[in-house]
């Protein structure tokens, strides 16, 4: 069975987000994860282009009726027609999620992966969820490096 990993992350994303998405991608390519993303600019373009370099598989989950706005990169584009509702469709379909960055989508998804459960949710440079009490919500792994973030992400396939 191939591991499925999931890739989130902002549009409008920084060029220090840009970077780590990049290298997320490359690296997930050479552990032979094939990448869900949503198939558009910023993160997403990022990390497609990083697997797709590496020799990796590219899975884009688009929100509208058309393949004509996705990224480059990507070995195949899924056309939803279901707006931001796609999110569930990638979470869902990935073994681990890795949230690059952050904004109201990129929460969206790191929320559904989190009430899914049984999913390792890691967050690179994301934003950081706190309870009432103001402790780190549970479930999601904060890491630092792009090398972190894969290696939490893939360590129960390995």
């Amino acid at each position: 069975m191939v591991f499925q990993v999931a890739v989130c992350g902002p549009a409008a994303c920084t060029d220090q987000d840009r970077d780590r998405a990049y290298r997320v991608g490359e690296l997930l390519a050479r552990r032979g994860a094939v990448v869900i993303c949503g198939g558009g600019t910023g993160v997403m373009a990022a990390v497609a282009a990083g697997a797709s370099g590496a020799g990796g598989t590219v899975i884009g989950i688009r929100p509208g009726g058309s393949r004509e706005d996705a990224c480059e990169g990507l070995s195949a584009t899924i056309v939803t027609n279901m707006g931001e509702a796609r999110n569930a469709i990638i979470v869902a379909s990935a073994e681990a999620v890795i949230a690059v960055g952050g904004s109201w989508g990129t929460l969206s998804e790191v929320a559904l992966a989190i009430r899914r459960g049984a999913i390792r949710v890691v967050s690179l440079g994301g934003w950081q969820i706190l309870d009432a009490n103001g402790a780190p919500v549970p479930g999601i792994h904060h890491v630092e490096t792009p090398e972190a973030a894969v290696d939490l992400a893939t360590a129960q396939w390995a």
